[in-house]
C-alpha cells in the first residue's frame, strides 16, 4: 500500500501542517470561521456590556471544563472510527475517577494518571470482549457498563476507602501530590501586559488579550497533554497506514479483512484506547477537586458523545463541540447575567443562517431561522435575568441547539455499530 499522498493536480501533498501554515483550503476556511466567531463575540461583548463573555477567567474556566468532555469525545472517536459504538464512555470515566482517587492518594499525581488510564482501559476491554468477541449489541453493552461501573466503584470504595485512610464509601482520601502547572514565559512573566490590555475594554484587542491570558497562565500539564492529543489523534488516524487500516474497520470490515487487515485486533485496540482516554478524562476531574467523589463525572461521558456527533466524527469538530459546552458551562458559573448576552449572539447567528437558507432558496428553513432569531433578539432586549434553573441548564440547551442545526450534515462511519463476523458478509 503506497503511503505517498498526491493532490488532485497530481503534485505531492505538502502534508497537513504545511497546508495549515500556507493556507490550505479547509484549514483556511476554519481559520476564517474562528476569526469571524471571535469578532462576533467581541461585538456582542461591547453591545451587551458583559465583560465576562471574553474575560480571561471565563476562558480559563472554559478550558478546564472542556478538557474532560473532549477526552471522552476523543475516546468515542477512536472506538467509533473502528466500527464500535461506545455508549459506555460515562462508565469508563467513572472507573477512571475511582482509579485516579485510589492510586493518587498512595503514589501521587503520577499514580493517579496511571490508575485512571488503567481502570478506564479495563472498561474498554470489557466492552470490546462483549461487542467484538461475543457480538453483543453495542448499545446494550455500553449501557450495561455504565450501570456496572457505578456499582463496582461503590463496592471498591466501601472495601478500600475506610475511615483509617480518611476516605469513605463515597470518596477517596486526598491526593498525595498535585500535578504541576506551567505558564508561557513570554506572556506570563514580568508586568501583566495582557491583564492591563484586557482591563481597558477595547474592541477586539482586549478580547484577544483575555483569550491569550486565559489559555496561557497556570495551565496544568495534563491540560496541555489533553489538548495535544487532538492533533496527534488526527495525524495518526488520517495520515498513517495504521490509521487507514483502523478506519477501514469502521467503514467496510469485510473488505478490510479480505485485504489482510487484522479487523478484530484493531477493534480491540481502538476500544481499549477509547476507554483509556475516557479514564484520563476522569483523572482530570479528580485533579480539579483534589479527591475522588462519587458522581464526579456528572454525565460528561454522555456530553462527550454528543460533542463527537456534533463534530461529525472528526477531531477538530469534537474539539469545537467540547469547547462550546465548556464555554457555556463556564459562563453560567461566572455570571448569570452574561448568559442573557448569549441570546444576542444566538440571534445574530440565526439571522446569518436565515440569510444563507434564503440564498439557497429554502424558504421554510429561512423563515424558521428568522423567527427564532427575532425571538432571541426580543428575549435579549426584554429579559434582565434568567431563572436560575434555566441558567444552570444553559450548556445543555446550547448543545441541543447546535446539534439540531448541524444534524443535517452528519456522516457516521458506515459500519459503526454493526456486529462483524468473518465470512458472514
Amino acid at each position: 500500500m503506497s503511503t505517498t499522498a498526491t493532490t488532485r493536480t497530481g503534485r505531492p501533498s505538502r502534508g497537513p501542517l504545511t497546508d495549515l501554515l500556507t493556507g490550505g483550503g479547509r484549514a483556511r476556511r476554519v481559520l476564517w470561521l474562528l476569526a469571524g466567531l471571535w469578532l462576533l463575540f467581541s461585538l456582542v461583548r461591547v453591545l451587551s456590556g458583559e465583560q465576562e463573555l471574553t474575560s480571561s477567567s471565563t476562558l480559563a474556566a472554559a478550558l478546564l471544563l472542556a478538557v474532560p468532555i473532549g477526552l471522552a469525545a476523543l475516546g468515542g472517536l477512536w472506538s467509533e472510527r473502528a466500527g464500535v459504538v461506545n455508549i459506555g464512555l460515562e462508565g469508563m470515566m467513572v472507573l477512571g475517577t475511582w482509579g485516579a482517587g485510589w492510586a493518587g492518594y498512595q503514589w501521587g499525581w503520577v499514580g493517579a494518571v496511571l490508575g485512571g488510564v488503567v481502570f478506564g482501559a479495563a472498561g474498554g476491554l470489557l466492552h470490546a470482549i462483549a461487542t467484538v468477541t461475543f457480538g453483543v449489541d453495542h448499545v446494550v453493552s455500553g449501557v450495561a457498563i455504565n450501570i456496572l461501573a457505578g456499582g463496582v466503584v461503590r463496592f471498591l470504595s466501601e472495601l478500600l476507602f475506610t475511615e483509617d485512610t480518611g476516605g469513605g464509601p463515597t470518596q477517596s482520601p486526598s491526593l498525595a501530590s498535585d500535578p504541576p502547572s506551567l505558564s508561557l514565559p513570554l506572556l506570563s512573566s514580568g508586568p501583566d501586559l495582557l491583564g492591563d490590555l484586557e482591563g481597558r475594554g477595547w474592541f477586539l484587542l482586549s478580547d484577544l488579550a483575555g483569550l491569550l491570558r486565559g489559555v496561557t497562565s497556570g495551565v496544568g500539564l495534563l491540560t496541555l497533554f489533553a489538548v495535544l492529543l487532538i492533533p496527534v489523534s488526527y495525524l495518526l488516524l488520517w495520515h498513517t497506514a495504521f490509521g487507514l487500516r483502523l478506519r477501514s474497520c469502521g467503514e467496510n470490515p469485510a473488505a478490510a479483512d479480505s485485504l489482510g487487515v487484522p479487523v478484530y485486533r484493531l477493534k480491540y485496540l481502538a476500544v481499549i484506547i477509547s476507554g483509556a482516554l475516557a479514564g484520563l478524562g476522569g483523572v482530570f476531574l479528580v485533579f480539579v477537586a483534589g479527591i475522588y467523589r462519587e458522581g464526579q463525572t456528572g454525565g460528561r461521558g454522555f456530553i462527550g458523545l454528543a460533542a463527537l456527533i456534533f463534530g461529525n466524527w472528526r477531531p477538530g469538530g469534537l474539539a469545537a463541540g467540547a469547547g462550546l459546552f465548556g464555554f457555556a458551562d463556564a459562563l453560567q458559573l461566572r455570571s448569570q447575567t452574561a448568559v442573557v448576552a448569549l441570546l444576542l449572539l444566538i440571534a445574530v447567528l440565526l439571522a446569518a443562517v436565515a440569510v444563507h437558507q434564503a440564498v439557497r432558496r429554502k424558504p421554510t428553513q429561512a423563515v424558521l431561522a428568522g423567527v427564532f432569531a427575532g425571538a432571541a433578539l426580543v428575549g435579549f432586549l426584554t429579559i434582565d435575568r434568567l431563572p436560575e434553573g434555566i441558567v444552570f441548564f444553559t450548556p445543555h440547551l446550547t448543545t441541543l441547539l447546535v446539534l439540531s442545526l448541524a444534524s443535517q450534515r452528519l456522516r457516521m462511519p458506515k459500519a459503526d455499530g454493526l456486529v462483524y463476523r468473518r465470512g458472514e458478509h
